[in-house]
């Protein structure tokens, strides 16, 4: 029962580190992509829904996106009220971080839409992506949290909390990864607290293999 506790707090290579012994673990990922994501109109919802059915409806859209991430092959960090915090790249380093997690960005945009519309509910969610180094680690002794920090996470909280509902944000060092694969849209330089003017793009889609629309087309069904 312990073993399952760790694996659902933990990611499971941290929870068998922790089962041997060791005791500090600390960890440096020069290049993941972390995402933060918001329910816009939660506030105003919170003020006029029942408690009860603000957390059925966080709970079934978290256990979608947590679908959604083990798909990808993510892993969740945490959600803290209506945030939902997820990274690529760790524990285990991937090439293919970026594009892993702007996929999984995609369909979570699709899946809150869906939600909305199902349930007629005013809401959207508002996605943010940034790529860079980050430390993760283990904190706690009762409660354990795997946890990541560094300037990294910073920025794509940023680039969440000044993005636009409905829509994924992601920085320049996300673009560059994203830009042969995905459709993007420069949003031109925003100002982001702390750290000025940057340049931000939109995520629209997936690029489609022009190769494999015309074999589609000319296939016979």
């Amino acid at each position: 029962t312990s073993d399952r506790l760790l694996l659902n707090v933990l990611p499971g290579p941290i929870a068998e580190r922790l089962k041997t012994g060791e005791n500090l673990i600390v960890d440096r990922f020069e290049s993941v992509t972390v995402m933060f994501a918001d329910i816009a109109g939660f506030t105003a919802l919170s003020s006029r829904t029942s408690p009860e059915a603000l957390v059925t409806m966080l709970n079934e859209l978290f256990s979608m996106f947590d679908t959604l991430a083990e798909k990808h092959g993510l892993e969740k960090i945490k959600t803290i009220g209506d945030s939902y915090m997820a990274v690529a790249g760790v524990p285990h380093p991937v090439a293919d971080h970026a594009t892993a997690i702007a996929h999984m960005a995609l369909e979570m945009q699709a899946g809150v839409e869906a939600y909305a519309k199902r349930t007629g509910t005013e809401l959207s969610i508002r996605i943010g992506l940034h790529t860079g180094s980050v430390v993760a680690g283990v904190i706690g002794t009762k409660k354990f949290i795997y946890d990541l920090w560094g300037d990294t996470v910073n920025m794509a909280s940023r680039m969440e909390s000044h993005g636009v509902p409905g829509r994924v944000q992601v920085s320049e060092a996300t673009y560059h990864l994203l830009v042969g694969q995905f459709e993007l849209e420069a949003r031109g330089a925003i100002d982001i607290k702390g750290k000025g003017a940057m340049n931000t793009y939109l995520l629209v889609r997936q690029k489609v293999d022009p190769q494999r629309v015309s074999i589609a087309a000319i296939t016979p069904s």
